[in-house]
């Protein structure tokens, strides 16, 4: 049901995104008085699952949802419609048209991508605002992986900043150390500075495992006690405070986690604080290393950062998130060719699908839906034929020399974009079958 869940989420956001690029291609076409005769949700290689006429312009769904396409009249495209090309160029056609109203045509996507993107972000800041924990209000320090440790950060560290510049949101730690391609992190140990230093193996080692470096520490005050889970049989209460585990001392709820991990399927002695008196229970471990408890919230024990937009301040704000996720996206671009087996971990669909919520959350689903909008809009531009980009730079050398590019140069740039563009979804959703069956 999760699984249907999340597909059924990424579906609503990729059908979004589409229809609105491609109304970005075919209002000025249609303003330019160019003909269109197809305009498509999905692909529909030889049948589609709904179309109907109106005009000149066939409306249909595709059954294949790899994207999205309006077939503008006279324009080499991914239809590769060589009988038209052959014909004289009619007035309605594309290749009839100036070359500044192509380029308009052809950027219409694209500048609705961004458009959209930073007008859904502006929503979800009105309607939800921003909430998070600022690095320096995690008053308990963090408590750190494996990697870390191997690093040199320690559980109770302080986090000061990254590459000596601060880090905001305690959560965007390990993003800046991998996006920025960090040197060093800093930290305050026991009151005194210490420098990290951060390794090309370390973000290799972060990219190939997935590590979060740190996550704040924070003590373990139960708060739910799941019906038919061992802590219930075994009397734990909300309210409780677990102070150890086995007789070792486990004064955050990270200690806790470790100690369950390493006794999954075994029986375990809880010590509890239970308001003034200690207590000791008996509790199994299930297999996947739980008792069945759930901590209070966060802002039980930080001061977080609520920061909310009426609707004139949530467009500014708006437009800097989607700033944020263009300038954090190209930055990801240089750690794929430049760190040691990050193409390896290039995802496809099932990547995207699992990056939504396992319920319908609609705050998630909205701000993912920004954010993809956004990469779609710096992917579509990109200078590779079969790409928005590629006709853009096509048309660029045009108004710059004033010649129009050869047709048979463009088809076969066509054909190579095709290709290119096959290859690289085969790559990334391979890896996502790799990684499904490698589990």
């Amino acid at each position: 049901m999760e699984v249907l869940t999340q597909a059924a989420q990424f579906i609503l956001s990729l059908s979004i995104l589409i229809v609105l690029h491609e109304l970005g291609h075919f209002i000025p076409a249609r303003l330019f008085k160019i003909r269109v005769e197809k305009f498509y949700l999905f692909f529909d290689p030889w049948f589609s699952l709904f179309k109907v006429k109106k005009g000149d312009t066939e409306y249909g769904i595709g059954w294949l949802p790899l994207g999205g396409y309006v077939k503008i009249s006279g324009m080499i495209d991914e239809s590769m419609d060589k009988e038209q090309m052959k014909q004289p160029p009619q007035p309605w056609e594309f290749r009839a048209k100036p070359a500044w109203q192509r380029l308009i045509i052809m950027l219409g996507g694209v500048t609705v991508n961004v458009i959209l993107g930073i007008l859904i972000y502006s929503m979800v800041l009105l309607a939800w605002g921003e909430e998070f924990l600022p690095t320096k209000n995690v008053k308990y320090g963090v408590a750190v992986d494996t990697l870390a440790y191997q690093m040199g950060l320690r559980d109770g560290d302080m986090i000061l900043s990254v590459d000596n510049k601060p880090v905001e949101n305690i959560a965007k730690v390990s993003y800046d150390v991998l996006i920025n391609k960090a040197k060093s992190i800093q930290a305050e140990r026991n009151g005194q500075k210490v420098e990290i230093a951060v390794t090309d193996d370390d973000l290799s080692d972060m990219i190939k495992h997935k590590y979060n470096l740190v996550e704040p520490r924070f003590p373990f005050d139960v708060d739910t006690v799941l019906a038919g889970k061992p802590a219930m049989a075994a009397g734990i209460k909300k309210g409780d405070k677990i102070i150890a585990v086995n007789n070792t001392p486990t004064p955050y709820f990270q200690d806790v986690v470790k100690i369950l991990q390493n006794n999954k399927n075994l029986s375990v002695n809880v010590t509890l604080l239970r308001k003034s008196d200690s207590i000791t229970v008996k509790s199994a471990v299930t297999e996947d290393g739980k008792l069945g408890l759930g901590p209070k919230s966060f802002d039980t024990y930080f001061t977080l950062d609520t920061r909310k937009y009426d609707l004139i301040s949530s467009f500014p704000a708006g437009i800097h998130k989607a700033y944020e996720t263009f300038d954090g996206y190209i930055k990801q671009f240089k750690v794929l060719f430049t760190v040691k087996g990050a193409h390896k971990e290039l995802g496809g669909f099932m990547t995207i699908g699992k990056a939504y919520s396992t319920t319908w959350d609609w705050q998630r689903f909205w701000a993912f839906t920004a954010f993809l909008s956004i990469v779609l809009a710096i992917m579509n531009i990109l200078p590779i034929p079969a790409l928005d980009g590629g006709h853009v730079m096509f048309l660029l050398y045009e108004v710059i020399t004033g010649r129009k590019p050869n047709e048979k140069v463009m088809e076969y740039a066509q054909y190579a974009g095709m290709i290119l563009l096959l290859a690289l979804l085969l790559y990334a959703n391979g890896n996502d079958v790799v990684r499904l069956f490698s589990k």
